[in-house]
């Protein structure tokens, strides 16, 4: 073979090679989004990029564990790290849907603190890595009550007091705690009485006083156009998404904080992930206090970090303060519910089931 020749062979092996390394250097995270996805991105998807040169492919979905165990099930899975509620975190790594994360080390706060207590209680998981606290909330349009407006959670199932349609995410998770809450159950009560079969009534009772004046939302957009189209009076949101309705769309909304119920977002990594190490790295990058912040200064999801809490400041755009929009600022924690996951991984299939008989009847 002449030296040309074996040249060329040689340098289209490397180009080759060269071309395989840059195709692994990506991975794909599947998000929310919306608002809360461009947040995100700008806010540490981007900074990851640009730190490690690996490519982050965004694709959005509105949550629920079926694409991923079609992934699984079928062996192609495309996605690599996916942002999930709590409940489902633990559902998919007990049946093996999820990588194991108990190993990955997580890094230090700012000042040195250890991931470990610098993070809140239950907020990582053996397959998930906690990175916000978000909440539901019930919100409505200011402009229809100009006088003696809802301000609590009971006002939500007030027909007589507050006429009109009532929005509500398709799901009974949120809506059964909504229900006993505002029909005087403590919220350190709640799942308590909902592991009985009388709690279990209770609260469907409670849903059957607003039945017929129920529109359904499935995804975090749907909320905030309800309300501006004026086809529900109040309606039950995520509360980043009415944030941003009101500080950037300069909607007349308002957020009603009592008897929200808090969880929070949890970063996974679909087992069988075709970009694995990128994926680990990714999750370690989200971990640091200044991802979450990068976050929190974007739209009002506070940081599951207590160091975070200390970096939140104004919004990159609006220089509004973010911190009195938290979920877990003092003025909005006087009454609310922080979802019980373990409880929910547990009861999820028999109340979606009763659920599902309930919208059908």
């Amino acid at each position: 073979m002449n030296k040309r020749r074996c040249s060329s062979i040689v340098g289209f092996t490397i180009l080759l090679f060269s071309l395989s390394l840059c195709a692994e250097e990506e991975l794909t995270v599947v998000s929310w989004g919306g608002s809360y996805a461009k947040a995100c991105i700008d806010g540490f998807f981007i900074p990851f990029e640009k730190e490690t040169g690996i490519k982050v492919n965004v694709e959005n979905y509105n949550g629920g564990l079926a694409p991923i165990r079609a992934q699984v099930e079928s062996g192609n899975v495309f996605w690599d790290v996916v942002d999930v509620e709590s409940h489902e975190d633990l559902i998919g790594c007990d049946e093996g849907l999820l990588e194991y994360l108990g190993d990955l080390e997580l890094p230090d706060s700012p000042d040195g603190t250890s991931a470990e207590e610098d993070y809140f209680e239950h907020a990582n998981s053996e397959c998930g890595v906690g990175t916000i606290v978000w909440a539901t909330i019930t919100a409505y349009n200011s402009s229809n009550y100009e006088t003696d407006p809802p301000t609590m959670i009971s006002d939500f199932f007030d027909l007589e007091k507050y006429p009109g349609k009532r929005g509500m995410r398709r799901m009974p998770q949120v809506n059964l705690e909504f229900a006993l809450m505002a029909d005087g159950v403590p919220p350190e009560d709640v799942y308590d009485v909902l592991s009985t079969d009388e709690g279990i009534d209770r609260a469907f009772k409670k849903l059957d006083t607003i039945k017929d004046s129920l529109v359904f939302w499935e995804a975090g957009a749907q909320p905030p156009q309800l309300l501006a189209d004026n086809e529900v009076a109040i309606t039950t949101a995520y509360n980043g998404r009415i944030f941003n309705a009101i500080n950037l769309e300069k909607q007349p909304f308002a957020i009603v904080w009592d008897g929200h119920v808090r969880d929070y977002g949890q970063l996974v990594i679909v087992a069988g992930s075709p970009n694995l190490e990128n994926a680990k790295k990714f999750l370690q990058f989200a971990a640091r206090s200044t991802s979450m912040v990068g976050i929190s200064n974007r739209i009002s999801y506070a940081p599951l970090r207590h160091s975070a809490w200390k970096l939140v400041g104004k919004h990159v755009d609006t220089h509004i303060e973010m911190k009195p929009h938290m979920p877990t600022a003092p003025q909005n924690s006087k009454h609310f519910l922080i979802n019980d996951a373990k409880w929910w991984a547990e009861h999820q299939d028999d109340l979606f089931e009763r659920f599902t008989a309930w919208l059908s009847r």
